[in-house]
């Protein structure tokens, strides 16, 4: 089996120590860079067997190798606009996107292969598809989102939640920012019909939880996916390397990977 070399960028952050915790354990992958940011405190300091953590993503490019993303979106886009140039495919697990950043990753992905996903566990990528499922079959049925995230994460809603909303109007024919309504405070009306609630929770070391309610008359069907540690995103990160070394160019996401793309 191929030996997959592996550029992590936020290699100090909670999933970057989770992916080359990862990486040391499997036989089949290799560390060959770990990035972060030039204030970082590690910056020079050897985390494995003759890497140093560098804020340089360009003085440790390999042809060969794939870069794994779990920074942030300015970062990101830094570091896919050096992948482009060199033509070195990109894992982004990073969320927190606008609209016209999302337009550049997908501009990126016609040069070089690019795995953007908003969760890399495998079980969230099949609650995608079981969600599409069920709103297609229970499309009267009112739908709301809960999710849940340790007290120290920056963006809200979560990116999954999102992805779920998303999934939920493009059964219904909606755009999203039409029918999306954020948490609820003072509002005296009843629900609108179409309406698509998102609630965020963050406290403690809450990995992440996602629920997603379809509420009929008289019954009510849930959709619940929990996180119990970080090492899950880290296996799917990984294993959409593997998926990424194998193509020329395209927009991937995990479920590309796993065949289970509707």
């Amino acid at each position: 089996m191929q030996t997959i070399k592996v550029i992590v960028c936020g290699a100090r952050g909670r999933m970057g120590r989770e992916v080359i915790s990862l990486i040391q354990k499997e036989e089949d992958y290799e560390l060959v860079g770990a990035i972060e940011s030039p204030t970082h405190p590690e910056i020079g300091q050897e985390i494995f067997k003759g890497i140093r953590v560098t804020s340089s993503l360009k003085n440790v490019l390999q042809r060969d190798a794939v870069i794994v993303e779990f920074t942030n979106p300015p970062a990101t886009l830094e570091h896919l606009r050096i992948a482009r140039e060199n033509h070195i495919p990109m894992v982004i697990g990073t969320t927190g996107f606008k609209k016209l950043e999302l337009d550049e990753i997908r501009n990126s992905s016609q040069k070089i292969p690019v795995l953007l996903s908003p969760n890399m566990s495998l079980g969230i990528n099949l609650l995608f598809v079981l969600v599409r499922e069920v709103a297609t079959v229970l499309g009267d049925f009112d739908k709301e989102i809960v999710e849940a995230h340790h007290r120290l994460k920056q963006d809200s809603p979560s990116g999954t939640a999102r992805k779920i909303a998303e999934i939920l109007a493009e059964v219904e024919g909606k755009d999203l920012s039409q029918v999306a309504l954020y948490g609820r405070k003072g509002i005296t009306r009843g629900r609108r019909k179409d309406e698509i609630g998102i609630h965020s929770i963050r406290g403690g070391t809450i990995v992440g939880d996602h629920t997603v309610i379809f509420a009929g008359e008289g019954e009510r069907l849930e959709i619940t996916h929990r996180a119990e540690s970080r090492v899950i995103f880290a296996r799917g990160a990984l294993i959409g390397a593997r998926f990424l070394i194998k193509k020329d160019k395209g927009l991937y996401d995990l479920q590309d990977v796993l065949g289970i793309k509707k």
